[in-house]
């Protein structure tokens, strides 16, 4: 007997309940619940955050660590007009595919931890079929959306660690907060963080607490330490250790770095990031050099890259590799080609392409980023790329009116897609070459609704930057038509 997939099933309930969509929104706005309910749900598929979906007398309804085909007793927990949301009880039938977490669910960053690894890939798969059904660019049934690539051991893949450190009681706190609320969570365990940052964390709060150095206090806004940041190179194994704090000072920084250089011979770069008063960020505009070298090196598919604290690099070095080689294919270039590398952070990717290109431009608005990028440009012996401060809308058409003209584009854009300039600035100048490497399905599908206006969608390759998680990432390779 054939065994039905995980995207199997979810494409099916959507193919028979699709004509009852309208009809349930408009009942929904009828059922009363009020929070503290108890309800039986029957779980018919995932939302693109990785929560169970189900209805109540027509009224869809969120449950977070649920699963397609499960019956659960569940809690309601806040209700909308167009929404409920809930906490499963008790689970009266459980899905196959379910297995124990390794990690506390009820902070984020483990979401999917309850769901069998081989679904959490075609859930990823189906995510980005959810955004195209949802954004409908043209063409959007026939885009061939590749199975998605995943790891042979999805644990201990982040490779920074970026924990709050607080006072709780007697002792020093150092984790996360749980989801949708300020309480941290004391941490011991995290299954897919590298063993190194978290014992650099621990280490370095056992540290604070030893030598009495204040810690941030949300409630008087006093306090120094706000938040541990340990990034660890895979490649060297160093790690660098950034403490963010609400003032300049630090005392006793030289006892901490004393002991630091003692107890974590690993920690070979530690800084100082301000971030004063009451705020959601985590960094602060000003970063001081404290001790040691002022960058790390990661080696990703044979060429180095120095990393400053603030320098982004994405936090699965393994996958990342891969992600680098397939935009490498993608983008079949020629030495012919002129290549704009556009949110180009510290260059991995333009730099990763260097060898196959003619020439290399990228832009980042970051000046520090642009630094790190030529930095590492020299370092590997690139002599064709050079990184510019500046927004890619701006720069693209200034260059094109120089007479630099690219053949081929790659763009990685933050989760909120691309801009309207720089969208608009792509369609006018149509490269033959172009890339798309994504971190949210849902602005990539609303992007391609301009896109597909010039460009063919040749595939869509999911790939599974962040086991465990609902997070989504993917490359998207374009003809011109």
């Amino acid at each position: 007997m054939k065994k039905v997939t995980f995207v199997e099933r979810m494409a099916d309930y959507k193919k028979k309940n699709f004509n009852r969509t309208q009809a349930r929104n408009k009942a929904s706005q009828d059922v009363q619940v009020e929070v503290g309910d108890k309800l039986l749900i029957t779980i018919k598929r995932l939302g693109i955050n990785g929560e169970g979906i189900g209805y109540y007398k027509r009224k869809i309804t969120f449950i977070p660590n649920a699963l397609p085909g499960e019956i659960v007793d569940v809690v309601v927990t806040q209700v909308s007009p167009k929404f409920i949301e809930a906490r499963i009880k008790k689970i009266k039938k459980k899905s196959p595919d379910r297995v124990v977490p390794k990690d506390n669910q009820e902070v984020g960053g483990a979401e999917l931890g309850h769901l069998r690894y081989d679904a959490q890939l075609e859930f990823k798969e189906d995510v980005i079929r959810q955004a195209l059904e949802k954004y409908r660019p043209r063409g959007y049934e026939d885009i061939d959306l590749r199975p998605t690539i995943g790891m042979e051991n999805p644990e201990g893949y982040r490779n920074k660690a970026q924990f709050p450190v607080r006072q709780q009681g007697d002792h020093l706190a150092v984790g996360m907060y749980k989801r949708q609320s300020h309480e941290l969570v004391d941490l011991p365990e995290i299954s897919t963080q590298n063993p190194e940052t978290l014992k650099v964390v621990r280490k370095v709060r056992d540290l604070l607490e030893e030598l009495e150095i204040p810690v941030y206090d949300e409630k008087r806004n006093s306090g120094i330490v706000k938040t541990l940041i340990a990034r660890v190179s895979e490649s060297s194994g160093e790690v660098q250790l950034t403490l963010v704090t609400n003032s300049t000072k630090l005392p006793k920084s030289r006892q901490l770095i004393a002991r630091i250089n003692e107890e974590l011979p690993e920690v070979v770069s530690v800084h100082q990031n301000i971030n004063s008063g009451k705020t959601s960020l985590v960094w602060g505009d000003t970063t001081k050099h404290l001790w040691g070298s002022e960058y790390i090196t990661e080696t990703i598919n044979g060429k180095q890259f120095m990393l400053s604290p603030r320098a982004f690099l994405q936090l699965n070095p393994k996958q990342t590799a891969r992600l680098y080689q397939e935009a490498i294919e993608a983008l079949d270039l020629t030495h012919a080609d002129k290549l704009i590398d556009a949110y180009s952070g510290v260059g991995t990717i333009g730099l990763s392409l260097a060898d196959q290109a003619g020439e290399v431009r990228g832009m980042d608005t970051v000046p520090e980023a642009v630094d790190d990028a030529n930095e590492n440009a020299e370092a590997n012996g690139i002599e064709n790329a050079d990184y510019y401060i500046g927004e890619a809308e701006a720069l693209i058409p200034e260059w094109a009116r120089q007479g630099w003209v690219a053949d081929a584009l790659v763009v990685d854009p933050p989760r909120t897609g691309l801009g309207d300039e720089l969208r608009a600035t792509i369609l006018k100048t149509k490269p033959n070459k172009f890339v798309y490497i994504s971190c949210n399905a849902s602005t990539l599908a609303r992007d391609l609704v301009d896109l597909s206006k010039v460009y063919y969608v040749d595939y869509i390759q999911s790939i599974d930057m962040f086991p465990q998680t609902a997070r989504w990432e993917g490359i998207v390779k374009f003809t011109k038509k």
